[in-house]
């Protein structure tokens, strides 16, 4: 049987791998196909595509959009998108300059409120080929010795809620989906059980998404034990929706967590992406 991993993030965002290396990477786990799933942006695309065409493995072209459900984050996946659809490609543009407004921001408040010496442009040279995230920001300040860790980083200066935190501009669930479609891809919510929603909370959202065009549950999901995985698979049959799945694999920033297996037992059959695709 073939396998595939349908959640996967390069250095462009918060992964430690460029979209090359995880191509050759996918390659060498022997994966059929691997979905690359940047958050808020498509830059790393062209580059997994020529990889992946180097290494015989397909590339499911993708992303991962940070949306406010209700006053919580909630992520929509987007699958077989087509990321120079202009409405699709102007909108990527404005969460990339929010973004770099909000690393600016962040920046200030660690010289100001901790005292570090730290100065974006110093980030983005030592990272060049990345968007800058607070995982960037969190492996700055290891490398340079002012924290032991980087959980220390956002457990006590840019984690939600303290000192130096900066909340991101997010876009809502349902325009998200609409973008995606628009691209040619699939809507896909992802790692449903990670919001901590009550069942009735979770069935209700899923519901409302799925009005707006939601198209698929990441019910196969590094995190999810077997009953976890029933009841997303449960609840998918009930709403009419299909099932993805992937590792959400971050190289060296979720070290627990590996392509294509997850924890070590993750599999996800190819034919999840055809039916993705049916």
């Amino acid at each position: 049987m073939e396998y595939i991993d349908l959640h996967v993030h390069s250095n462009c965002s918060d992964g430690t791998l460029s979209p090359a290396e995880l191509a050759a990477y996918a390659a060498e786990k022997g994966l059929a196909a691997f979905a690359l799933t940047d958050h808020d942006t498509a830059e790393g695309i062209s580059e997994a595509a020529k990889a992946a065409a180097l290494n015989q493995i397909e590339l499911v072209p993708g992303i991962e959009f940070s949306t406010e459900y209700e006053g919580r984050e909630v992520h929509i996946l987007g699958l077989d998108i087509r990321p120079e659809q202009e409405d699709f490609a102007r909108h990527l543009d404005f969460f990339q300059k929010s973004r770099e407004n909000r690393n600016e921001e962040m920046a200030r408040l660690l010289r100001q409120k901790a005292g570090f010496d730290i100065y974006l442009e110093e980030i983005q040279e030592a990272n060049k080929d990345s968007l800058i995230t607070r995982a960037h920001f969190g492996r700055w300040l290891v490398d340079k010795g002012y924290v032991s860790s980087i959980k220390e980083v956002f457990a006590r200066y840019i984690g939600d809620g303290c000192p130096c935190f900066v909340p991101k501009q997010y876009t809502e669930p349902k325009n998200a989906i609409r973008l995606i479609r628009n691209a040619g891809g699939t809507a896909v919510l992802a790692h449903p059980l990670l919001y901590r929603f009550s069942g009735e909370k979770l069935a209700a959202c899923v519901a409302d998404l799925k009005e707006a065009g939601l198209q698929g549950l990441e019910a196969v999901y590094s995190a999810n034990t077997g009953a976890d995985e029933s009841r997303m698979r449960s609840l998918a049959r009930k709403l009419n929706l299909k099932i993805s799945g992937g590792s959400d694999f971050h190289g060296k920033n979720k070290p627990l967590i590996d392509l294509g297996t997850g924890k070590g037992n993750l599999r996800i059959p190819y034919e999840i992406l055809e039916n993705l695709r049916a």
